[in-house]
């Protein structure tokens, strides 16, 4: 399902990096998220939702 809140998102294996990028533009890093958490982001019917209750606060992010 299309996210109303994420334009796309993409995970560096190597580095352990999802990149989140949102319909308003901003880009985000999340540091250190396991490949698990990238898997099941993609698969959740939600990825706004999933972002929230799952990544955020749980992982350092930087802005891009």
């Amino acid at each position: 399902m299309p996210s109303t809140v994420i334009r796309s998102f993409s995970y560096d294996a190597l580095k352990h990096r999802l990149r989140v990028v949102f319909v308003s533009g901003m880009v985000y890093e999340y540091l250190n998220v396991p490949q698990e958490i990238y898997d099941e982001m993609r698969a959740a019917f939600s990825k706004g939702t999933y972002l929230n209750e799952r990544i955020k606060g749980f992982y350092e992010f930087r802005k891009v």
